[in-house]
């Protein structure tokens, strides 16, 4: 053999007897002296009944070991209290714990520990360094009872018949502050009885956890608040909300704890129960941002129930069964900040009984919801707690149903893309508020929102806004292509539809004087029908009047049908209305008015500023009225009834009515009136102006002929109280232009055997005398060829309206054509005559009164003789009138 060989040899047994020799004597050394060494050099004392270490692997056996704290009361390290029935050490780092007073170990077992645990106050944050470490890689513990306090003596976490298996353990108490009380990376657990009290104001209970081949079962977990909820708003005045939670049974596999971040699959949360107390407190922003990072995959909840209390204690929301399944649950700090804080693959959810109580309450039996779709069954909507201002639904709905294409949300802002929304069987009233107007806002969240069709079926609604009822009857509605996006200017939202298509039956709607209503209502964006109109008056003449402060009209009105056809835009912000044609068939229009209440201030405009004051585009080619009748009532303080005017057989076509908001087209209208005028003599009238003329120009003329006079009695005789007796209005023409200031033109009237009657203030009684008086100042006859007379001059009273106006030029034509030129002297001369009569009656009674007395009257001779004298003198004042 050669030599180095058996050098080598030599030493090789040298340097083992050595070690054998070390390892012997560091046993010997340990088991007489390490428990004095850990007493002088550590803030431990330690004692056990045996105890093996293998020098050269780092191996520790220990048995039957009792462990206290030199100084229970020092807050920097450790605190250990408690016995170890068995302790296995594999690789202890024996130099660190000599050198460095550092334990450290890639695994531990601990069999049947009992112990108290204190946690070290937590590290100094400035320095970042931590006050005593203890490290090891790998813990089991089997029948352990585990109790680990904070530095403040207060119970952190407790646990008995703990078994347990973890690898890579972390637990310090600056996790619990920073991230996560407990890491690890691989478990097995089991265990019962476990308490964690995170902070002052909740703790965790667990009845039983049960872990076999990485699925965790965990029987009644409760998070319960340690305060009441008075005392959590007294003791926490800045926090919102206390939570209060209970699961019966949780099971769950592969969990992972490491550093921040928590993950497990398959996990079934079943029969949770969550009750939420609101304090009224508006939440803080979080100065530092959320560090967590969780991933759920597969979580199924299951018949949970969740209640949120308001401040004062009443419900803001229950739900007695929910369930919820998600696949592969996100949350970190990058969905942290979008505006749902979780991600998710796909999920569904359903709910049953969900009732949310506030100003507005709604209560759903039924609800279930996908990313791509969603359902909702007997949805009650109905008012809550009174708020000033604010409108109410009172809403039955059977069924809602939708179909999602996209739903997303980029930099915060909401992308959604609806495929169909059906709303069936909604009945109930919609109430708006009298709030203030509201600001102008941005567009909020919306980036873009689509609903390719949205359909409405059998449904009655009621909106009512300011006690103005407007009622939908089995209504049906179809829209297609609901546009809703920012402007471009970001002040609000514009919203576009592209199609709809709407019916209804049995429409109403209730102002403070009418009831208007249809039997058929059709509407879409091309055409308008609307069957059996009719707007009624809710209150009688008499008690118009007395409701009015002004002059006011009131209308009763039926109509046929109104039909139209064109295109318009009602929805988006460029609204127009653009209609090639209008009919309205069979309308029968009263028209009443009373002089009886005061006068109405407010300037009346023209017709054509008023269609220019219309906001959008508006243009109708063509307007019908067929077939119609409009009767105008009016009466005055001194009139017997009101006087009338009757317009039968009326047929009206207009042309071009528009708002001369459309650039291009013309903005002239012509109006063509024929109709039957006191349904005795024909009547047409042509009327245009032109909306773009801001001078408000207008020309209107007509003609009627073959009128007898006594067919305007119902319009005179109440509040004139004169009668035409005789006579025929053979042809009357007149043309007269004007503007807001007035008017003028020619009228021409052509008349046969004209009389007429002057009654008492009853319209009862003939005036004889006043009779004959008027009748030798009217002319009866115009002859053949009358010429026409000029209307001069007629200035208009802005507080009037158009046909005020057109009525004075009319007056002033007659008054010149049938009492002469010269109006204020015949006039005066009428006057005269008229007072002459009163002072005559008047001599003639105070005659009579004196010689009652001595029975002594004047014969009727005398009278007659008397009223010959006045009537000549008359005659002598009516030829000297006309001579002038």
């Amino acid at each position: 053999m050669r030599k180095w060989v058996k050098k080598l040899l030599i030493s090789f047994g040298i340097l083992l007897l050595i070690l054998l020799a070390a390892n012997f004597g560091l046993n010997v050394w340990l088991k007489t002296q390490l428990p004095d060494y850990i007493r002088k050099n550590t803030d431990y004392k330690v004692s056990y009944k045996t105890l093996d270490v293998d020098l050269g692997s780092g191996n520790i056996f220990a048995a039957g070991i009792t462990v206290n704290a030199k100084d229970p009361q020092n807050t920097n390290i450790i605190g250990l209290q408690g016995t170890i029935d068995t302790l296995k050490i594999s690789r202890f780092g024996i130099f660190d714990a000599i050198f460095n007073k550092r334990i450290s170990s890639t695994d531990l077992l601990l069999a049947k520990p009992n112990l108290n645990i204190s946690l070290a106050q937590p590290a100094d944050r400035k320095t970042g360094k931590k006050k005593n470490p203890v490290l090891f890689e790998n813990i089991r513990i089997n029948k352990g009872t585990i109790n680990i306090f904070k530095y403040t003596k207060q119970k952190f976490l407790s646990v008995r018949q703990l078994d347990l298996f973890v690898e890579n353990l972390q637990m310090t108490e600056d996790l619990v502050e920073d991230k996560l009380p407990v890491a690890f990376d691989r478990y097995n657990i089991k265990g019962k009885d476990f308490f964690f009290r995170p902070n002052n104001v909740y703790a965790i209970t667990i009845n039983e956890i049960n872990t076999t081949e990485a699925q965790m079962s965990v029987k009644n977990l409760k998070l319960i608040p340690l305060l009441s909820f008075e005392q959590f708003k007294r003791f926490y005045p800045q926090k919102p909300k206390l939570f209060e939670l209970s699961i019966p049974q949780m099971d769950f596999k592969d969990v992972v704890l490491s550093k921040n971040k928590i993950s497990l699959t398959h996990a079934d949360f079943q029969n949770p129960v969550l009750t939420v107390y609101n304090t009224g407190v508006k939440p803080k922003k979080a100065d530092k941002k959320l560090n967590f990072e969780v991933n759920l995959e597969n979580i199924k909840l299951i018949n949970a129930g969740v209640q949120i209390n308001k401040p004062d204690g009443s419900t803001l929301l229950s739900a007695k069964t929910l369930n919820l399944k998600v696949n592969q649950l996100k949350f970190d700090k990058v969905t942290a900040e979008e505006v749902i804080p979780v991600g998710y693959e796909d999920f569904q959810f359903s709910g049953k009984d969900i009732e949310y109580s506030n100003h507005q309450s709604f209560k759903a039996e039924n609800i279930a919801l996908t990313p791509k779709s969603g359902e909702i069954r007997n949805l009650t909507l109905f008012p809550g707690a009174p708020a000033a201002g604010k409108g109410s639904m009172d809403l039955k709905n059977g069924h809602i149903a939708f179909n999602i294409n996209q739903f997303e949300f980029v930099d915060k802002k909401l992308n959604l893309d609806i495929k169909d929304l059906l709303v069936e069987n909604v009945s109930g009233t919609i109430k708006t508020g009298a709030g203030a107007p509201k600001k102008k806002s941005g567009p909020g969240i919306i980036n873009s929102v689509i609903v390719r069709k949205m359909s409405l079926k059998n449904s009655d609604l009621v909106y009512d806004k300011g006690m103005q009822p407007l009622a939908f009857h089995d209504l049906n509605a179809t829209v297609n292509t609901i546009e809703i996006a920012p402007k471009p200017n970001n002040e609000g939202l514009s919203f576009k539809v592209k199609d709809y298509f709407l019916t209804t039956r049995n429409f109403a709607y209730k102002t403070q004087f009418y009831h208007l209503n249809a039997g058929l209502l059709k509407l879409n964006k091309n055409k308008v029908q609307i069957n059996d109109f009719a707007m009624k008056p809710l209150v009688s003449r008499a008690q118009f009047i007395k409701m009015i402060p002004v002059e006011r009209d009131l209308y009763d009105i039926k109509v046929s049908q109104i039909t139209a056809g064109g295109n318009w835009d009602l929805f988006s912000n460029n609204k127009s209305i653009n209609a090639s044609n209008v009919t309205v068939l069979n309308a029968d229009a009263n028209i009443f008015r009373s002089k009886i209440p005061n006068d109405d201030p407010k300037v009346k405009p023209l017709y054509s500023r008023l269609l220019r004051s219309i906001k959008i585009p508006l243009t109708v080619n063509n307007l019908d009225l067929k077939n119609s009748v409009l009767i105008y009532e009016e009466d005055t303080p001194e009139s017997a009834g009101p006087g009338k005017l009757t317009f039968s057989n009326f047929n009206m076509n207009v042309k071009n009515l528009n708002s001369a908001k459309t650039k291009g087209k013309p903005t002239k209208v012509d109006i063509r009136i024929n109709c039957s005028f006191m349904n005795l003599a024909p009547l047409s009238v042509n009327w245009n102006f032109d909306v773009a003329d801001h001078n408000d120009g207008f020309a209107i003329s007509g003609k009627t002929s073959n009128l007898p006079a006594n067919g305007i009695n119902p319009f005179i005789r109440p509040y004139l109280h004169v009668t035409a007796t005789s006579g025929t209005i053979q042809e009357m023409l007149f043309n007269f232009k004007g503007n807001p200031s007035g008017l003028h033109g020619t009228f021409n009237l052509k008349h046969k055997d004209l009389k007429i009657a002057v009654l008492d203030k009853h319209n009862h009684e003939k005036k004889g005398m006043l009779t004959a008086v008027a009748n030798l100042f009217i002319r009866s006859d115009s002859g053949r060829f009358p010429e026409a007379v000029a209307v001069e001059n007629v200035e208009r009273d802005p507080t009037k309206s158009f046909f005020n106006l057109f009525w004075k030029g009319i007056e002033q034509g007659l008054k010149k054509t049938l009492i002469g030129k010269n109006i204020d002297k015949t006039e005066k001369t009428v006057k005269s005559a008229v007072s002459s009569v009163k002072d005559a009656k008047q001599t003639v009674k105070d005659i009579k009164q004196e010689l009652k007395g001595n029975k002594e009257a004047p014969k009727p001779e005398e009278e007659k003789k008397e009223k010959k004298g006045f009537l000549k003198n008359v005659f002598r004042k009516k030829e000297k009138t006309e001579t002038e």
